[in-house]
This record gives C-alpha cells, structure tokens and sequence, in this order.
C-alpha cells in the first residue's frame, strides 16, 4: 500500500466531507474487518481490526464474550420460550425489551467463552468482558470481499457525515438561521440550510404567509430529531423567539446585554408584543429597539411580512405593567387582584370609546397582553371616565350654552355715534350763534 497516497486521500476526505481522520480509520477497519470474515471467517464470528495508518499494516482479533451459567439459557428456558414463540438470542443486545424472558443468551461457542477459560488465556479478563484472540493478518481478499469491503466504507462515511452534521446542529438549537426553499412537498417545506435540509411543517408556517423556491428566509432551529433516514433539522417561523433572535441581529444594545427583553408574546401572522428593559440608565430600550426613523423595527417586520410588532417597556409594578402592555389603549385605572388569593387576575378599566381599541380585534391586544404579563385581564368599561374628544366637545357645548340669551329678551345694540364732518359741524356753529 502507498501510505503518502492513502494518506492524502485520508485527508482530503476529511476536508471534504467534515470527518475527522480517526472515524474515517475506524470505518476503515470496520470494512476490513467485514472482509476478512467474508473470505476467512466463520458465521456467528465477531472480528475486530487494526489498521496502522503509518505502517500500513492490519491485525485482527476474534471477540468472544467472558459468561457464566447465570448468563446462559437452560435447554428448558430454550424451550418455554419456543413454546411462546420467542426466539432466543444468541446477543444480548438483540433481546427486546417487551420479551417476558430475563436477559440471557444462548450459548455459541463462535461468540462466548466460558469465564474459566478465558482467565487461563487472560487472568485479569472480567465477566462480561470481551477476550481479544489473535487471528493470522491476511493480506489478500476475493472480489466479493472487496466489494463488500466499498459498501461497508461508503456506508460508514455517511453514516459518519450525517451524525456530525446532527451534531453540528444540535449545538445551534434555539438560534436562527438562513435558508433556501428549495422545494414544497404538499404543507411541507424543505428549506437548504447548507449542509443538509431543514424541514419546515405546517404548523411552524407563519398562516398566510406563502412560499416560493429560492426565496432566502430566516428560521429558527426548533431540534434535531432522529428519525429511521438519519437526523432531522426542525425549523419554525411560527416561535416567539424568532422575533426576539431577529432584533437581536437588528439592535447591538440587545446583542451586547444592554437592552433585555423581559417577555415576548406572539400570534404569528398577526401581532406580537415584547416587553423590554436596560439594564443601565441613560438608555431608552423602547428607543434603541425602534432605531432612528424605525429602521431596526423595520428590518423585523421586513422579515416577518408585515406582522405588527408593539415594543413596550416593562415595570416591576403589575398595574403599570398591564397598563403599558395594554397600548395603544389609554387606561383609566388598574386593580390588581380585587378578588383577593393571589389568582393573577387584573381588572382593568377603560373609557367607552376605549373599549375596542383595548381588547382589539378578535381580542388579540387583550389576549397578547394577558401571555405578556402573565395575568388574566378583565377589562371594564369606567362609567366616570370621559374620553379626550368628549371632554372637548363637553367644553365648547358649555361655552355655548352661557352665551345664550334667554328667550324674549332682544340683546340692545350700541347706538352708533354720528360721524364728525365738516358740514355738520359748521351747522352747529350757526345755531350756537342764534342762541
């Protein structure tokens, strides 16, 4: 064997693929090991290899489990057990959990030891410890061998490429990520996040919002599951914490800690509140989120398709709290848990011409505001309160009415003085002198 050239194949396949050196030798030896029980073995043999990647040379052993009669089948137990119509097993590893038969196997002579003999071959060997027996190293292998050989290595490698790849995005759980749509299966989108494909359900889509191949989105990464065709990233664009991932890219205040976001209630589609704080004075978390003319908030909604967000600062303070989470609506008052038995129940009261603005269409604002919170709102209408507009209107009518007469008295108007012209005053002048 050219040990430079497999070396520099080892290494390419490990840049390329993403595999570490040592799992490609691995899988190596696994396919090794495969073929040398294929041409030289016998049925039921486990064959372990060793491949020196410097050397180039192969050793192998024949594994056979260290067991005792407390591990192995009576001939009775092998025939109950028949009679059930279970199978014995000859690995321990192949025993079903839902079998009503304890744990033990039958006993091959390829596959077990008994513990006696294996201390005379290795005295520190335990029970249930494998005993390592060498084998002659061979060096040539048939053609069905050597195929066998290509199908386990090919194997192996994705085997080997799809858990890093799992791995690699089960660290990025709870992040966002971009992606392609690269085709529609029905309600299923199977996005191209880069090195495999995410899947998008129905129940993660943002409701009516549409999809087009090669639109480039942003996605959350709910979990990896493994499912029977290998690892399966979840994506959601439905998650509350999408949004707040979102504006973390978008405001640096939030990336750097300055600026927290206390609670996110969401709708998808629809609306969604966040409920932010800052953590040093001096700084207007409200302000920082909006950005300069509302190019941050902008860039969220952008990405979202349009969807409402309100950007409110959280309190301490209940009654402030629902007060602030309950806007655009004006408040009239606040009363935290009337009821007494610390139930989170907050009645609010509110204007007439308040009432739908706070509890919004189809109830959305009150019911956004109620997971924001955490408490259970009742909003009232306040018969003393009088709404901005009212009040106005109520001003001018009273202005109105004190500058009405009553009636039958006819308001006197000045008498106008007679203009002063030359004419009139020379005619004074004449009758003064006749007096």
């Amino acid at each position: 064997m050219d040990i430079k050239s497999f070396q520099r194949a080892l290494g390419q396949i490990a840049e390329t693929r993403g595999i570490s050196p040592e799992v490609i030798i691995g899988t190596l030896e696994a396919a090794i090991a495969t073929a040398y029980k294929k041409d030289y073995g016998q049925k039921g043999q486990k064959i372990k290899a060793k491949f020196n990647p410097v050397s180039g040379d192969v050793q192998f052993w024949q594994l056979k489990l260290a067991v005792d009669e407390s591990m192995l089948y009576t001939q009775e137990e092998i025939d109950a057990l028949r009679e059930k119509k279970i199978v014995p097993s000859e690995d321990f590893d192949r025993i079903q959990e839902d079998q009503e038969a304890p744990k033990k196997v039958v006993f091959n002579s390829e596959k077990h030891i008994m513990i006696d003999e294996a201390q005379k071959k290795d005295p520190k060997i335990q029970l249930g410890e494998e005993l390592e027996i060498p084998l002659v190293s061979k060096q040539d292998y048939g053609r069905i061998a050597a195929q066998t050989a290509k199908q386990v290595i090919l194997q192996k490698i994705r085997e080997a490429e799809k858990d890093v790849i799992a791995s690699e995005y089960r660290s990025k759980e709870g992040e966002i990520i971009s992606g392609v749509v690269q085709r529609i299966e029905g309600s299923t989108i199977l996005i191209d996040i880069g090195k495999t494909l995410g899947i998008l359900n129905r129940e993660e889509q943002i409701p009516g919002e549409f999809y087009r191949q090669s639109q480039r989105l942003k996605f959350y990464i709910l979990k990896v599951e493994d499912g029977p065709k290998g690892s399966m990233v979840m994506l959601s664009r439905a998650y509350p914490k999408l949004v707040s991932r979102l504006f973390e890219l978008e405001v640096p205040e939030i990336s750097s800690g300055i600026v927290v976001i206390k609670s996110i209630a969401r709708e998808p589609g629809y609306r969604t509140k966040i409920a932010v704080a800052s953590t040093e004075s001096g700084i207007d978390p409200i302000g920082s989120c909006v950005g300069q003319r509302g190019t941050r908030i902008m860039a969220v909604i952008n990405e979202l398709g349009g969807e409402k967000i309100d950007v409110i600062e959280w309190k301490d303070d209940p009654a402030k709290f629902i007060t602030n989470a309950l806007s655009p609506a004006k408040i009239s008052g606040v009363k935290i848990d009337p009821l007494g038995g610390g139930k989170n129940t907050a009645v609010v009261f509110v204007s007439e011409g308040q009432l739908s603005l706070a509890i919004g269409k189809d109830g959305r604002n009150v019911r956004l505001a109620s997971n924001l919170t955490g408490w259970k709102i009742d909003i009232k209408p306040d018969e003393k309160a009088v709404d901005v507009k009212d009040a106005k209107d109520g001003k001018k009518d009273a202005e109105d009415l004190a500058e009405e007469k009553p009636e039958g008295e006819k308001e006197e108007k000045p008498k106008k003085k007679p203009k002063k012209t030359k004419k009139n005053s020379e005619e004074t002048e004449k009758v003064s002198e006749e007096k």
